[in-house]
């Protein structure tokens, strides 16, 4: 096995290696979520983190890695005598994308359960990692069940399961680390307060550092032992001094000034709830003990405000983390230097917030006005072009305020990706009968195969307390619970829909319908249409924010070539399928029906010349539409016809694709017309 890369190798990423570093002083702190690009050190940086720790001391024989010196009372395979023990290397658990929760977190031994006729507890990864790292990368697509248990073990510091027939409390304190992709999808902000501390990390843009990466990676590669050997000095330098600040670390004192420093700069920036001060405090505390200091300073204060708050400080699940140092710094200069203990926080400071807190989290900006997406309005003569606009293009508009819209969802019963719209047959979820297995058994139905095994006792020669099970006996569970889809949004971009009043309502309705797909855990596509053609603005991927990103900077204007606008929509379906044959789709034409261009349509139907008004897009739009009615693909059509005189064809393109028709108001969830509406088969037309 080739030595892991060295962890003070590493170049840059700074902030990366003190949030690691101060979860291995104090474990007590959380955590840490590093988001980023790939290619960024993310796994290199925790995986050499692992091999930096000090050994630990276990009970010899404890599957639960029990301290010697401090053995669980409650461990399952206790009680502990004092007695041996030995010392063996801090371990980094991974947890998969793809586990199960039975991996996860433990379940019944089936095989002594069955053989022996006694409860058995077989342990999951939470027991393994105990007293060391659990190491989850692509933390945001794992299935929200697994992150829930994960993040709540991390939480208490120990693993509950009450789960067939079985009843188990162990210790599970371990270092957690999630890595993640922010374009591949986002966490639920619930999920995100639970890790202690957040780092964003990206590729340096400086040459002679990007040089610099490259030659050690080389050296490393070709000869890994050696390049260990080269920075063993180094690595043993800082496994002492996270010895020491262990050591150091119950002697920080956190005085009554920087506990007013971190409450106020929790208000100031309006986290929810009380658990970003919590981690504040034991940040700062374990920053002063890095230190090699028993006193916490202003430093450490700014640092931990900066580690510990820019995920917690989002509004909607689409604001970029980040904070605005500026106002840090008014705070933490407000309400004075935490050695002060003065308990009246109007005294005059002594000092300002002290310089060197360590390396700034870089500021991703959040939601800006006037942003490249949104340019000025001209006057009453219209509105300025971007370069290379077509003729009647106009720049894109605002999005009016998202709303809560009603659950659409797909009908039947699916077999795709655990989420939150649609029936399906899932891994989890209220088990609903048994059935015989199909290929591997990954569900065990243990009653129902019990009462399949019980009438051939006899017959088998049992004679002691086990069951004698066959395989033909096996049975799996069958359960029932919400997948996720893929909801492609087709949306009509053209002239008539360029009224600015208008197309913000529409945005904020597509906005609306996004944020309710991020909280249904779906996949998301868009794809646009105007002028001559449809464009795929966006590929179907799980990142909600860069479809909302591509929707605030959509343009309008010129003709309506429905038509391609749907080809390509079932282009794009045809293409997901191959790669995700489980996922069901949903899609969600925005449109007034009017259908004025056949563009690329025309030429793909093999259809030369024509009009490009008129009947023609029309019934082209038509043809177009009954292909999804032909593959059973559910759809709905978002009217956006307004005024006086309304033609219905939104209504009648519904129905050509075999699907339902709602209004902008009736896609409210507080509307009359109720909560929840099924993607029948069927459709209403337009009278």
């Amino acid at each position: 096995m080739s030595a892991p890369y060295p962890f003070t190798a590493i170049v840059g990423q700074d902030d990366l290696r003190l949030a690691l570093l101060l979860n291995a002083v104090s474990p007590r702190v959380g955590g840490v979520l590093v988001r980023g690009e790939k290619g960024t050190a993310k796994s290199t940086a925790v995986r050499a983190l692992a091999a930096l720790l000090p050994d630990v001391d276990v009970v010899s024989g404890c599957r639960f890695s029990c301290d010697p010196g401090s053995p669980d009372p409650t461990c399952p395979d206790g009680p502990h005598s004092a007695g041996a023990f030995e010392s063996r290397p801090t371990r980094m658990v991974e947890l998969p994308v793809g586990a199960s929760e039975d991996r996860l977190i433990g379940a019944l031994d089936i095989e002594r359960a069955l053989s022996e006729g006694v409860k058995a507890y077989e342990p999951g990864l939470l027991a393994h990692a105990h007293r060391g790292i659990l190491y989850v990368d692509e933390v945001n697509l794992l299935s929200d069940h697994l992150v829930d248990g994960m993040l709540d073990a991390a939480a208490m510091g120990a693993c509950h399961v009450e789960r067939e027939g079985v009843s188990v409390r162990h210790a599970a304190r371990f270092l957690l680390v999630g890595t993640m992709n922010p374009e591949e999808g986002e966490l639920r902000p619930q999920l995100l307060d639970r890790f202690g501390l957040t780092v964003e990390v990206a590729a340096s843009r400086e040459p002679e550092e990007r040089v610099e990466v490259v030659r050690r990676r080389l050296a490393h590669d070709d000869d890994p032992k050696g390049f260990a050997a080269r920075w063993a000095a180094e690595e043993a330098a800082v496994r002492q001094r996270i010895v020491a600040a262990r050591e150091l670390l119950p002697s920080v004192r956190l005085g009554d000034g920087a506990l007013r420093q971190i409450a106020a700069t929790c208000s100031a920036f309006e986290v929810d709830g009380m658990r970003a001060d919590i981690v504040m405090a034991r940040t700062a505390t374990a920053l002063a003990a890095w230190a090699g200091r028993t006193d916490v300073l202003a430093e450490d204060v700014r640092q931990a405000a900066l580690l510990a708050l820019p995920h917690r400080r989002r509004r909607n699940p689409f604001d970029a983390p980040g904070l605005d140092e500026d106002k840090l710094d008014e705070t933490l200069e407000q309400f004075g230097d935490p050695e002060d203990d003065d308990p009246d926080p109007d005294s005059d400071p002594d000092g300002g917030p002290g310089g060197g807190g360590g390396q700034p989290a870089p500021d991703d900006g959040g939601p800006q006005d006037g942003g490249s997406a949104a340019q000025p309005e001209a006057g009453d003569g219209g509105e300025p072009q971007p370069s290379g606009a077509g003729a009647g293009e106009q720049s894109a508009v605002r999005a009016s305020e998202p709303f809560r819209t009603k659950v659409l969802s797909v009908p039947g019963l699916g077999e795709g990706s655990a989420g939150r719209r649609s029936r399906a047959r899932t891994e989890h979820g209220r088990t609903i009968g048994a059935r015989r297995p199909r290929g591997a058994l990954t569900r065990l139905h243990l009653a129902a195969t019990v009462q399949a095994a019980a009438p051939h006792q006899r017959t088998r020669g049992r004679s002691g307390p086990g069951l004698v099970v066959r395989r033909d006996d096996l049975r799996q569970a069958t359960r029932e619970g919400r997948e996720g889809n893929l909801v492609l949004f087709v949306v009509d971009a053209s002239g008539s829909m360029a009224a600015r009043q208008r197309m913000s309502a529409v945005k904020g309705a597509v906005l609306s319908l996004l944020l309710d797909a991020y909280q249904r855990r779906d996949k998301v596509g868009l794809v646009t249409f105007r002028g001559k053609d449809a464009q795929v603005a966006l590929p179907p991927t799980s990142s909600v924010d860069a479809a909302a990103v591509r929707l605030e900077s959509l343009p309008t204007g010129g003709r309506t070539p429905l038509a391609a606008g749907l080809l390509r929509a079932h282009e794009v379906l045809r293409v997901e399928r191959l790669r995700d044959p489980a996922r069901r789709a949903l899609v969600v034409v925005v449109t007034d029906g009017r259908a004025t261009d056949t563009g690329a349509a025309r030429s793909a139907s093999g259809r030369g010349g024509g009009r490009t008004g008129g009947t023609e897009p029309v019934a082209l739009a038509g043809r177009a539409a009954r292909l999804f009615a032909a593959e059973g693909i559910a759809s709905v059509v978002v009217d956006c016809e307004s005024g006086p005189v309304r033609l219905g064809l939104a209504g009648q393109l519904a129905g050509e694709l075999g699907g339902t028709a709602v209004t902008l108001d009736e896609l409210r969830a507080d509307s009359i017309a109720g909560l929840v509406r099924d993607v029948q088969g069927t459709s209403r037309r337009a009278a």
